[in-house]
């Protein structure tokens, strides 16, 4: 099954990086471009003979037609490479788009990021308009959107989605973190990410993920840049930059599937608590998806006064533009925070998603209810 994916690459005039968690389909839409040139670096041999001899790579391109489009896949394996690249943008006019699941391997190896010549596009996991009339919400929030866990869903072969769920860790920690040689305890690793899991869309506290996992805090947090370089999931940090001093910020893994497979939960239904993290992740992780590939200039973050938060806040150049608060169950809204946060902008919406609401209501205080589609769509307005 073939997914129509939103991110435009076959009209790009210029070259780009584009960065992607594993399994997010980077390679299956790069064989859908119109390329001269695709090298394959998952293919070993080849990988190989590139390492060894990367001038190779420049006799390959000096053979491509002037203008023409070049494809590199997982480009971090051979990062010798991007030198070449440059020249032949500067030289031969060639267009590439360099696909990876990491970046922190060309970072932190001084590799040639092209200075600007190229733009820096990421690919997530599926959005619902991408999977248009099968998208299921309880299904994202269970399963997530990883495009082949989505292909054995469409089949009604849900262990077969399991399966590829269970696998994704196992391939991770052995490809990102061993073979790229991220952390020598890979062991500690392992159990930092069964603890950091547990903690998806909550606020974090370093002290107390460092004594659960029996390694200094600054290792925690070293861990978390990880999970960050490697695309596995990302912070959202307070509006409020007094409130970043205090560093408790939430952290949202990139996937409710991947982050069900570490919990091991794949087979029971989410408890009602679960399920409010998962639509809180899912829901902040598809408005990023909207925003990278809609270029929308806006940033996320959440507010906090002492006792008092709302879930998301959305700022644009000139401040704060939209608020959401996410509600997956059926017990009343708390007023409080939201009088609180009222206080501080009084002229921002404040929106409550809601996962069961099927029409839209307005509280007394001027507050919507939204059903959790048209909430995403107010987004999509901005």
């Amino acid at each position: 099954m073939l997914f129509k994916r939103s991110i435009g690459l076959a009209h790009l005039r210029r070259s780009a990086f584009l960065f992607g968690p594993r399994m997010t389909g980077k390679t299956v839409l790069l064989r859908s471009l119109p390329a001269e040139l695709f090298i394959d670096l998952l293919d070993y041999e080849l990988e190989f003979q590139l390492r060894q001899h990367p001038r190779l790579f420049w006799e390959q391109l000096c053979a491509v037609k002037s203008g023409g489009l070049v494809v590199v896949d997982e480009v971090q394996r051979v990062p010798a490479l991007l030198g070449y690249v440059q020249k032949a943008i500067e030289e031969r006019g060639l267009r590439f788009i360099l696909s990876g699941s990491s970046s922190r391997k060309l970072k932190r190896g001084g590799a040639n990021l092209l200075g600007g010549r190229a733009l820096d596009l990421k690919l997530h996991p599926l959005t619902r308009l991408e999977l248009a009339g099968r998208f299921h919400i309880l299904e994202a929030c269970r399963y997530g959107t990883i495009p082949k866990v989505w292909q054995c869903l469409a089949d009604r072969d849900e262990e077969g989605a399991r399966s590829v769920l269970r696998s994704y860790v196992t391939t991770y920690v052995k490809e990102e973190i061993q073979t790229e040689a991220l952390t020598r305890n890979v062991g500690a690793f392992q159990r930092f990410l069964e603890i950091a899991i547990q903690s998806n869309a909550q606020v974090i506290e370093f002290s107390n993920i460092s004594r659960e996992c029996a390694v200094p805090a600054s290792t925690v947090k070293e861990y978390y840049s990880i999970l960050e370089d490697t695309l596995l999931g990302d912070f959202l940090w307070p509006w409020d930059r007094s409130e970043r001093k205090k560093a408790r910020p939430k952290f949202y893994f990139f996937d409710c599937g991947v982050v069900r497979a570490v919990q091991n939960r794949l087979h029971d239904p989410p408890t009602p608590m679960e399920l409010g993290f998962l639509f809180e992740s899912w829901f902040v992780r598809e408005l990023r998806r909207l925003r990278d590939y809609g270029e929308k200039p806006h940033e996320f973050s959440f507010w906090r006064r002492g006792s008092h938060e709302v879930d998301l806040l959305v700022s644009g150049g000139h401040g704060p533009v939209l608020a959401f608060e996410f509600k997956a169950g059926k017990d009343p809204l708390v007023a409080g925070s939201f009088r609180a946060f009222r206080g501080d902008f009084p002229e921002v919406p404040l929106v409550v998603a809601s996962l069961h609401d099927q029409v839209p209501r307005r509280l007394e205080t001027g507050i919507e209810v939204l059903p959790w589609a048209q909430a995403i769509e107010r987004y999509e307005a901005l």
